[in-house]
């Protein structure tokens, strides 16, 4: 597969990280702007989690 069509592919991965954000912080705060804050912060650590197992696949992927 060309890359250009595996980076399309992480386009998938957007619109479950905003629910995902958004119900946990939902579960967490009734008002707006704390609501929107964490959920900011939630989906910042979903996709910085993300990227680490990226990280660490690609790098054994390399290795073998």
């Amino acid at each position: 597969m060309p890359p250009i069509a595996q980076i399309n592919d992480l386009w998938f991965a957007l619109p479950p990280i905003v629910v995902v954000s958004l119900v946990y912080a939902a579960s967490r705060h009734e008002d707006a702007g704390p609501l929107l804050r964490h959920a900011v912060r939630a989906a910042l650590w979903i996709v910085g989690f993300m990227a680490a197992i990226f990280v660490v696949l690609e790098l054994l992927l390399r290795a073998v």
